[in-house]
């Protein structure tokens, strides 16, 4: 039965990543995108750590609120490096080890430096093209991916189905 859960859930992300695309993005983007789940982060009262990163893994948007640190940023790194290997959201690398059964060392990979969960999500253009990854840390992994889609779909305004 878990094994069923984990297969919705993973389908369901794969909906999400089809759904959520933009028609460009560029640095300014990133930081008008930012600074929006940035405002939204403070309106909810919730502490996160925000990051847009482009996959060669410069740092094109970031904050962090006050009871964010150090540890938030480790986490965040492991999700980008995740997001840009295997092309996909770190939750939906999370639910499809799942079902699965191949975890981070099945692939090779230390899990100092990837981790399947929620909060890391692939920015892509209509046209399938990976360009940056958006990730969020300090709340539960779930939570951190919901964050993450509530506010693309606010941002894009897209219907898209929850995981």
């Amino acid at each position: 039965m878990e094994k069923q859960k984990y297969e919705a859930i993973n389908e369901a992300v794969k909906k999400q990543e089809e759904l959520l695309r933009f028609d460009h993005f560029t640095n300014r983007d990133a930081w008008e995108l930012g600074s929006f789940m940035v405002q939204r982060v403070y309106e909810k009262g919730i502490e996160l750590a925000v990051s847009i990163r482009k996959l060669n893994g410069t740092v094109i948007f970031m904050h962090e609120t006050e009871k964010t640190n150090q540890n938030n940023q480790n986490w965040m790194n492991r999700k980008f490096n995740t997001v840009s290997l295997m092309e996909r959201s770190s939750y939906g690398a999370w639910a499809e080890s799942l079902v699965t059964g191949e975890t981070v060392s099945f692939h090779g990979l230390d899990e100092k430096d990837y981790v399947f969960c929620g909060g890391g999500f692939p920015i892509r253009l209509k046209t399938g093209e990976l360009v940056a990854v958006l990730i969020v840390s300090n709340l539960p992994h779930e939570e951190d991916h919901r964050f993450v889609v509530d506010s693309l779909k606010e941002w894009l305004k897209a219907e898209v189905p929850f995981a």
